[in-house]
């Protein structure tokens, strides 16, 4: 089956639930219903890295034994407004991320994509919570993510720790 691509703006921002409110829930951004092709899928982590490309292969064999479909999450870069000096953490801003466009042509084009149905999602912000929120919303079996390597990882942790120790759904790290 032939994937099918479905962009969010990357400057999408959510309202903070009012404390003062009756129903803190309410106050929540509704969300377009997800296709239920896609529910109790497999979320995967993907940057076009050597290690997001070896999760994406990891994925569509769990996606495809467990007869689901696979989300393919694509996360915007965030990049610091102000420069850490001593003072108040940085603002961060989302950037608008070409590469999710170039990403979702050559997913288009990859045969071994070919076995199960596929979507990709563009999401900005945090790149766990918006793996977890995707999962959330799929109501995905697993998180699928390629593991950090090099001094980035072990300076600021990496992703695959950071959403092991928050996610509410099992999480695969691909070496």
């Amino acid at each position: 089956m032939a994937g099918h691509e479905f962009f969010e703006p990357a400057d999408r921002k959510r309202p903070v639930a009012d404390p003062t409110a009756a129903d803190p829930l309410a106050a929540e951004e509704t969300r377009p219903s997800c296709d239920p092709a896609f529910k109790h899928g497999v979320v995967v982590g993907f940057d076009g890295s050597t290690s997001s490309e070896r999760a994406l292969a990891y994925a569509v064999g769990m996606a495809h034994r467990s007869r689901s479909g696979l989300i393919i999450v694509h996360v915007a870069n965030r990049l610091p407004t102000t420069v850490w000096a001593g003072c108040e953490p940085p603002v961060f801003v989302d950037v608008p991320d070409h590469r999710t466009e170039v990403l979702g042509l050559e997913l288009a084009c990859a045969d071994y994509l070919a076995e199960v149905p596929w979507i990709l999602v563009e999401r900005g912000g945090d790149i766990c919570h918006e793996l977890e929120e995707v999962g959330r919303e799929y109501e995905a079996d697993a998180i699928v993510v390629g593991s950090t390597h090099g001094i980035v990882g072990r300076i600021f942790g990496s992703v695959a720790g950071r959403l092991a120790k928050r996610a509410k759904r099992p999480v695969v790290v691909i070496p």
